[in-house]
């Protein structure tokens, strides 16, 4: 694994909580997805979510945006209880943006128009709106493929797509919903660097969930185990692999990030 997160940011973010869940429950049916879950994650972190198919992790996100209601607990951003704040409100007033596994792009429009077409209910300055349009497209280096419709471009270009449209709105928190799956290897570890970039250049609070272990083990400064609707375990990479509980419901014996 490449070590693409060459550091780990810790000084600033013990005492910040930017988004919590605290004790949160829900059941589909008979079956519990969630019971008395709590996560923290503080400003300017990239915290990863690690657990087996099922888990519950793209549930997280889906409460988190208010897409999904918990049937117990509590949701708080910015120190506010924002359970009875609609989708919308959510993302505008805390300024959540959401990258989903699939999808995410308008098919028939190129590259150009899916930004556009977000930038044009969020950015209100015409002149504003054009220069973050080019500035995104520069920075995922989208120019190339400006003018092709989205439908006909790669895994990895769409990811890219999709991670700058999350963009436009000027998020502080971003959540990653297994952004790795499906990629090749040189594709991932650009995305690990824009993860990282968004970091350490926007000050962009993340969340990104993925099996993809050792990938988003190299670009969180923090990642959590579910088990069992609960989180198992947590802490930094290196500490998370020797951690028992860790070992016993992800990673086994054997695994290893290097």
């Amino acid at each position: 694994m490449s070590n693409v997160k060459k550091f780990r940011i810790k000084s600033f973010k013990k005492d910040k909580s930017i988004l919590k869940l605290e004790k949160v429950s829900l059941k589909f049916g008979r079956k519990m997805i969630l019971e008395n879950l709590s996560l923290n994650l503080n400003s300017g972190q990239i915290l990863g979510l690690l657990g087996p198919n099922g888990v519950g992790k793209t549930t997280i996100f889906n409460i988190i945006t208010g897409l999904v209601s918990p049937d117990f607990g509590s949701i708080i951003i910015n120190s506010e209880t924002v359970n009875e704040y609609p989708i919308y409100q959510r993302t505008l007033k805390y300024k959540i943006g959401f990258v989903p596994q699939h999808g995410g792009y308008f098919h028939d429009l190129t590259v150009y128009e899916n930004l556009k077409a977000i930038a044009e209910i969020t950015i209100s300055n015409i002149s504003y709106r054009n220069e973050k349009i080019d500035s995104l497209i520069s920075k995922f280096e989208l120019d190339p493929i400006r003018d092709i419709k989205a439908d006909f471009l790669s895994g990895g270009q769409k990811k890219k797509l999709v991670i700058a449209t999350s963009l436009v709105s000027d998020p502080k928190i971003l959540l990653l919903d297994e952004p790795f799956a499906a990629l090749d290897v040189m594709t991932i570890k650009t995305l690990q660097e824009i993860i990282v970039g968004l970091q350490s250049e926007n000050n962009i609070s993340v969340i990104l969930c993925d099996h993809q272990a050792r990938d988003l083990l190299a670009c969180v400064d923090s990642a959590a185990i579910i088990h069992n609707g609960k989180v198992v375990a947590q802490g930094t990479p290196s500490n998370l692999i020797s951690n028992i509980e860790a070992k016993n419901a992800y990673f086994g014996d054997s695994f290893k990030i290097s």
